[in-house]
């Protein structure tokens, strides 16, 4: 599932083609994708002018000049494809898990392709936004100013969770997934097992860290591409290609000077159904 900086590298790609356009015709070609759209939706959307396209955790929220808020999540393989005016300005014929079409008033398409249909959108005012059932009990922004060691200490605190399992729930910090979170704890030299109540203080200052580094460096790199992720524009994410620890079971992690033939290498567990990967001999 796209996690943080895929959702903000989209939304990046998004908001050049559609900031103040005007969203001449909207298609909606099948009444659900994981909930049933919200009544009149391409009715409300069409002729609205797109102020702003930002971000929430691993959401997509578009503003309109109406106050209206489109909230989009990719799901599992859910793609925003831009697609750039015809030179005979006719548009292109559906792909099969074409959902929804937004075309603007420059001709600019952006397709929502979702093969296995578990993404999502809904519409809501701004004044609603933040009690929107999707957003109201999201914890901090990891890249916002109210996110620091000691707001993540005192959040973790009195959690008898793995550090691994607490770093997933979005109640406490907004937008991290499995590979990020695998990331940062190698950076921060935190084991995965680490009871989530004892990241407190200098560990959790570290943790906060490099949780941000991890996030930035991915974020410039467009995301990581496993599977379904693409850029709106396409192309692919590059972060995998600098993962420490995530997907290299048995492999020497950077920086490590243990002897993989004693080792193992990185090591792989499972924690709440979800694959976790560290280096047992870095982190503590």
């Amino acid at each position: 599932m796209p996690e943080l900086p895929e959702v903000e590298t989209v939304c990046r790609g998004l908001a050049p083609h559609l900031e103040g356009r005007v969203l001449a015709r909207v298609v909606q070609r099948r009444p659900d994708l994981r909930f049933p759209f919200p009544p009149k939706f391409c009715e409300r959307l069409t002729g609205r002018r797109v102020a702003a396209v930002r971000r929430r955790a691993k959401y997509i929220l578009v503003h309109l000049d109406d106050g209206t808020v489109l909230i989009a999540h990719l799901g599992m393989s859910g793609r925003m494809m831009i697609t750039p005016k015809s030179h005979d300005g006719e548009p292109a014929e559906p792909a099969a898990h074409d959902h929804v079409i937004f075309e603007t008033d420059d001709g600019t398409t952006v397709t929502f392709n979702d093969a296995r249909r578990f993404g999502l959108m809904d519409l809501t005012d701004e004044a609603a936004l933040n009690e929107h059932p999707l957003l109201r009990t999201l914890g901090p922004e990891p890249l916002g100013n109210e996110f620091s060691g000691p707001v993540l200490a005192e959040r973790l605190a009195g959690r008898m969770s793995p550090i691994k399992a607490a770093l997933l729930d979005q109640t406490v910090v907004a937008g991290l997934g499995n590979i990020y979170v695998s990331e940062a704890l190698f950076q921060a030299r935190l084991s995965p097992k680490r009871m989530a109540a004892t990241v407190s203080g200098a560990k959790a200052e570290r943790l906060a860290t490099a949780v941000r580094d991890v996030l930035a460096r991915a974020i410039a790199a467009g995301g990581s591409s496993l599977k379904d992720y693409r850029q709106a524009s396409g192309e692919l994410g590059y972060f995998q290609h600098q993962f420490s620890v995530y997907d290299r079971e048995g492999q020497p992690c950077p920086g490590c000077t243990c002897d993989v033939a004693k080792t193992g290498g990185v090591r792989r567990i499972v924690q709440s159904g979800r694959s976790t990967f560290y280096c047992a001999q870095r982190q503590r």
